[in-house]
């Protein structure tokens, strides 16, 4: 298996809902590349990068299944094939 690696992309935003709505749509354009795993999308304050906030639930689920709506959603989870 290959060594995973994050790419960190600096972008503006005017709050932290902002900031996941920008890199939550950034990861799922780019889904249709195998190497990306959008589930595990962060965002953090440039001047507190150690403070992650998660964009997607990814709550692992039954049968191999994660969640693939956002952080916090109401109702329950849906669910996308782990790879």
């Amino acid at each position: 298996m290959s060594a995973r690696w994050v790419a960190h992309l600096p972008f503006t935003a005017v709050d932290l809902p902002a900031a996941r709505q920008f890199a939550g749509t950034l990861a799922r354009s780019l889904t249709f590349l195998p190497e990306v795993d959008a589930g595990e999308t962060t965002v953090s304050a440039e001047d507190a990068q150690g403070v992650r906030h998660r964009v997607f639930c990814d709550l692992p689920l039954d049968g191999g299944w994660r969640c693939v709506r956002r952080v916090e959603h109401d109702g329950e989870c849906t669910v996308r094939r782990c790879r």
